[in-house]
């Protein structure tokens, strides 16, 4: 994660706050707060030059010119270069900022709909349901970041994803319309329709007819 390899470079080297920032992805901010252990001090360090992040010469380098920036080893800038295209490798780094880049996606692009984001980013229907309620186990430590800049996905992919997702709804309320349109036409339909029109039934119909002739003559 981001934040725990921030702490670990806080903790172990004396590079700048803003050197640290800019490697982790964070606000300049952010890394003085974790310095100053008001934030992320439950977090356990994470060594970026265990996990192939950072040479210890790169730190070094750093260390000795505060204007200098990090520049991560080959692996991961390669793998992050790689995997826009193939989407098969995923860096540590790559894999915790899945979830940021949800976040960044329903926030900024809210028209991408959850099959088109689990594409993209490579997660799943469940977890993104947890980041739009605000349920996810790591929710109060998101925070938005760009799949593009991590490299996840494209800029090309992204917006397939905002085309495709804007071709599902409209062909969605398209059919909410005919099906609401059917149904009003059914409904006028009886209300037009003409009554059956018949001859008035006649009262006292058990009544039966009189007779009409000449009166009999007395015998």
């Amino acid at each position: 994660m981001p934040k725990a390899t921030a702490v670990w470079l806080v903790e172990n080297t004396t590079l700048t706050f803003k050197q640290i920032a800019d490697f982790c992805e964070l606000h300049e901010l952010e890394i003085q707060a974790i310095a100053d252990g008001d934030i992320a001090y439950n977090i356990l360090g994470v060594s970026p030059v265990s996990n192939g992040q950072l040479s210890m010469e790169e730190i070094k380098r750093c260390e000795a010119d505060e204007k200098a920036v990090l520049v991560a080893t080959p692996l991961e800038k390669n793998v992050k270069e790689r995997n826009a295209k193939a989407k098969k490798v995923l860096s540590p780094t790559q894999r915790a900022e899945k979830p940021n880049a949800v976040l960044w996606i329903i926030r900024n692009c809210p028209e991408v709909i959850d099959s088109q984001i689990c594409k993209l980013i490579g997660t799943t229907k469940p977890t993104i349901a947890s980041i739009r309620e605000g349920t996810h186990s790591n929710m109060a430590n998101l925070r938005p970041v760009n799949p593009m800049a991590v490299g996840l996905c494209s800029e090309k992919d992204l917006e397939k994803a905002m085309l495709i997702s804007q071709q599902q709804a409209e062909l969605k309320e398209n059919k909410a319309k005919r099906k609401k349109g059917g149904k009003s036409k059914a409904a006028k339909a009886v209300a037009d329709a003409p009554k059956k029109r018949g001859r008035p039934a006649k009262e006292n119909v058990d009544e039966a007819p009189k007779k009409r002739g000449r009166p009999k003559k007395d015998a």
